[in-house]
């Protein structure tokens, strides 16, 4: 099987599940004050996945917006050094480590050591508005492509519906 890349270049207002927003500003808060009501908000700036369903997005059903952080691979490893640990993304390309999705880069999808990394742990809620202006100001960006599109939407639902049983049946003999 040929590697093949998982996106689309879109230069469109419209907001899609799957669509990459680099530099997207998001909000970073500080410790909860003790004593003033007084709550420090900085602003960082991240690359981002949308995860809410396209067509929630079309129908104007969220004013929220769900994303999670993309990395490259090198960055990722950076920030978690267990990551760069041998065998560790071949078990996140078999889906064995629970909360991480991989995706080929944008070029060269033959060369997974450039893959992306998703981390479903973290989430981000933005306005639906601002982001919209957000990708506006973006010359253009990607967009993944199907089936890619339904099986990262699949990963990010399997991340959540998991459910751990305080006991089991116990195996046949």
């Amino acid at each position: 099987m040929t590697a093949e890349s998982f996106w689309e270049k879109v230069a469109e207002a419209a907001l899609k599940q799957g669509d990459y927003l680099t530099n997207c500003p998001v909000p970073f808060y500080s410790e909860i004050p003790q004593e003033n009501l007084t709550l420090e908000i900085q602003i960082g700036f991240a690359n981002l996945i949308i995860v809410t369903q396209s067509c929630d997005l079309e129908n104007g059903k969220n004013e929220l917006v769900a994303l999670c952080p993309i990395y490259s691979v090198a960055e990722f490893e950076q920030v978690n050094p267990k990551a760069a640990q041998k065998g560790f993304w071949e078990q996140v390309r078999k889906a064995k480590i629970e909360g991480f999705h991989l995706f080929s880069p944008f070029e060269n999808p033959e060369n997974n050591r450039e893959c992306l990394v998703v981390d479903f742990r973290e989430i981000y809620s933005l306005p639906f508005e601002f982001l919209t202006k957000h990708a506006e100001s973006l010359e253009s960006r990607r967009r993944l492509k199907s089936p890619y599109l339904e099986h990262f939407s699949q990963a990010f639902a399997r991340f959540f519906m998991r459910a751990g049983l305080p006991a089991n049946i116990p195996p046949f003999k």
